[in-house]
């Protein structure tokens, strides 16, 4: 295949715009699988993805198309729309040379579609405005295509009108992308060059490769080099992405995409936006196209049965080949023994994660509340990276601690401004920037700290705005702030697992909401049991668990009043001794709790 004949590009979009039926619908024009064998969701793959109708992990397919009469190859990737997978979006743009930016023509430009448009600029991609939904009843395109304009800055025009449910103008748009995405450019003859955008571990093959190659070729039985490590392998089998059934090949040449199996069983060897090159003849320079992720929210896994530490583990490594952004090590709680301190792009990310553990591996997990990265300056002016609040030294010893602060971006219809506007300033928000789209549509940026976001921001946000609202943040930098430890204590003893790190003129609130929220949960024992939030030794909220009664004197039938008195006196002293050495077993939801705190 010449390279003027191949076209790779990514859909990219705010979610729920309609990526994937988009893509369902490119692969039937181009007819990679008939009617009969055509699904919803094709691209999404994943059980968890189907059920919620969402994309998670970015898909390649590889489709032929014919347009007057010359045969093309076209390399699509679909990826997700949520503000906690943009890091999936980051890698396909790294591997492609073109964009469908696709915005829905009723809801018009959203949070996301502004921070996806910025990541394929930075890529120097050719973007093609795409407008969905162009069927539907409240559908404005010519509004629509008026705010791409003026909100992004990009030409609307000739922007294509589509409907990619009833599949008006996806002939037109086939044909656009073979007009207006450029090909890709690399020279056959140099040595390999491919990068690594994507990987998973398969049962059989194990770990698998997806490149897309930039010099040269990749070849069946060549023995190749990973330029991050140096190590060598042979390669065993090449394919090409398919939506049903994959297609082997010989070689994988300049601009193509494909598959690359290693017969690797070690996981960690392969690494996403790492350089393949021929191990004979390498390339001088790695393809630089590409950043690592950088998790901002972490939470503590662990094993409901302590036996199942090693296949947490076992699970994580097989995880992390198949979602790069993932990051863990092991930690221990001496509530909960021994886990792993996992880091996350975002809260979402994080209960697809922790589902996916459940549901593939098989194993019942706890999850702590989540936090983010502090720095902690100590009076003997050294630095301590602080990811789990029960690591924070002890108060006497800290200058100053500082939070990682974002720039949160909100669009939300006009009506629901000002309920937004104190959402945001309750959140300790600073408004930044103030822009009227139109009439009835309003951008907000503000600045404002990371953790008032990691818990329940994004669904107080859609709640107040009846779902209309939508979000999109970048970190941005590290301010001094006037944070204290919040710690709980359950008959005594404090919790690691639930110390919280909350600004101090809130504590005081937050710790009476967690210690109300805790005596719902926990369950009554046979002695009183107080919980208690405490700053330090300072204890500023308390509630306590009735213990639960036995009727002791039940057995007595009348008779003098002074034996059922030394009954209950007897019962009395035996609570006491039983509360001194009782242990209180938590359930998984108190761990949970201190995600509900107003």
């Amino acid at each position: 295949m010449k390279l003027d004949n191949i076209r790779n590009f990514s859909i990219i979009a705010h979610i729920d715009h309609g990526k994937s039926t988009l893509a369902d619908r490119i692969i039937q024009e181009c007819g990679s699988v008939s009617e009969r064998e055509l699904s919803k969701q094709m691209m999404d793959t994943m059980d968890i993805e189907q059920e919620r109708g969402i994309t998670i992990k970015a898909q390649s397919v590889r489709l032929d198309y014919v347009k007057d009469g010359k045969h093309y190859v076209l390399n699509l990737i679909d990826t997700p729309g949520h503000v906690d997978f943009s890091y999936e979006v980051s890698k396909s743009l790294a591997s492609s040379d073109g964009a469908l930016l696709i915005v829905d023509a009723a809801q018009g430009v959203e949070a996301q579609t502004i921070a996806n448009v910025y990541l394929a600029l930075d890529n120097d991609l050719e973007l093609l405005p795409v407008i969905n939904k162009i069927d539907l009843p409240a559908a404005e395109p010519e509004r629509v295509a008026e705010e791409i304009e003026h909100t992004i800055g990009i030409d609307a025009t000739d922007a294509l009108m589509v409907s990619a449910k009833s599949g008006i103008g996806i002939h037109e748009l086939l044909d656009a992308i073979v007009e207006r995405i450029p090909a890709p450019v690399g020279d056959p003859d140099a040595p390999t060059k491919a990068i690594i955008y994507d990987s998973w571990f398969d049962s059989y093959l194990g770990a698998l490769a997806l490149v897309r190659v930039f010099d040269g070729e990749i070849a069946k039985g060549q023995l190749i080099k990973l330029m991050s490590n140096g190590e060598q392998h042979q390669i065993l089998d090449l394919m090409y992405p398919h939506p049903l059934k994959r297609k082997k090949t010989q070689a994988i040449k300049t601009g193509e995409i494909g598959i690359v199996v290693l017969g690797l069983k070690e996981v960690g060897v392969v690494n996403v936006g790492d350089t393949l090159t021929d191990a004979k003849e390498p390339t001088a320079e790695p393809v630089g196209s590409y950043e690592p992720a950088k998790p901002f929210v972490f939470a503590g896994l662990y094993p409901i049965d302590t036996d199942k530490f090693e296949d947490l583990r076992d699970a994580l490594d097989k995880l992390k080949l198949n979602d790069s952004s993932l990051s863990y090590e092991p930690e221990t709680s001496i509530a909960l023994g021994f886990g792993f301190r996992v880091g996350f792009l975002g809260m979402l990310h994080m209960e697809v994660v922790k589902e996916r553990l459940e549901r593939e591996f098989d194993l019942d997990l706890i999850a702590t509340a989540p936090s983010v990265v502090y720095n902690v300056y100590m009076n003997d002016g050294s630095l301590v990276e602080v990811q789990n609040p029960s690591q924070l030294p002890e108060v006497n010893y800290i200058d100053h601690i500082d939070e990682p602060y974002i720039k949160a971006t909100v669009i939300t219809p006009s009506e629901y401004l000002g309920n937004v506007m104190n959402l945001l300033v309750g959140k300790r928000g600073v408004q930044e920037k103030m822009d009227y789209l139109n009439e009835e549509r309003v951008l907000l940026e503000y600045s404002m700290p990371l953790n008032e976001i990691v818990v329940d921001f994004y669904d107080k946000l859609k709640s107040i705005s009846k779902g209309y609202a939508s979000f999109d943040y970048d970190p941005t930098e590290f301010r001094q702030g006037d944070l204290v430890k919040l710690d709980i204590r359950v008959a005594g003893d404090v919790v690691d697992a639930l110390s919280v790190i909350v600004p101090r003129t809130s504590a005081d609130s937050r710790g009476r909401s967690l210690v109300k929220n805790m005596k719902e949960i926990v369950p009554r024992q046979l002695f009183e049991v107080a919980i208690q939030a405490s700053l330090g030794n300072k204890v500023i909220a308390r509630e306590t668990i009735k213990s639960m009664g036995k009727n002791v004197t039940a057995k007595c039938y009348g008779g003098d009043i002074t034996r059922k008195r030394k009954l209950l006196e007897k019962q009395k002293a035996g609570k006491k001794r039983m509360k001194s050495i009782g242990k209180v077993q938590l359930p998984q939801e108190a761990f949970m709790s201190v995600l509900k705190m107003d």
